[in-house]
């Protein structure tokens, strides 16, 4: 099993959930996070100055059965592209257990992401 993250610019978070959802993906976690980036330039957004260093980005969580990690990377890969500097990352860890709370299931059958 491996959980995926990766971190995907705001404007791209539906297309994402959406390619996630039609690959069978059907469940994950995100939340809204801000970084720091190399870039210090000022950009100007209706009047007001704001340092782009400061990146309001959304990070996906996600743990998949081996079988469906390359799948899942491909999906966020295609889906989040933009082709500019700020597109995001993605990280894959290996995860060693997973446990079901409402009936105790274990390993990768506790997961929902079938195959």
């Amino acid at each position: 099993m491996k959980k995926i993250e990766a971190i995907v610019r705001k404007s791209k978070f539906e297309d994402v959930k959406q390619s996630l959802y039609d690959a069978d993906i059907d469940w994950f976690s995100y939340w809204d996070i801000t970084g720091l980036g190399k870039s210090t330039e000022d950009q100007v957004v209706r009047g007001q100055v704001f340092k782009s260093g400061y990146i309001q980005r959304r990070m996906i969580s996600i743990v998949v059965r081996d079988v469906n990690v390359e799948k899942t990377v491909k999906t966020i890969l295609n889906s989040a592209w933009t082709g500019e500097t700020g597109d995001g990352k993605i990280f894959v860890y290996d995860i060693e257990e997973t446990y079901r709370i409402r009936n105790g299931e274990s390993g990768p059958q506790a997961l929902y992401n079938k195959e």
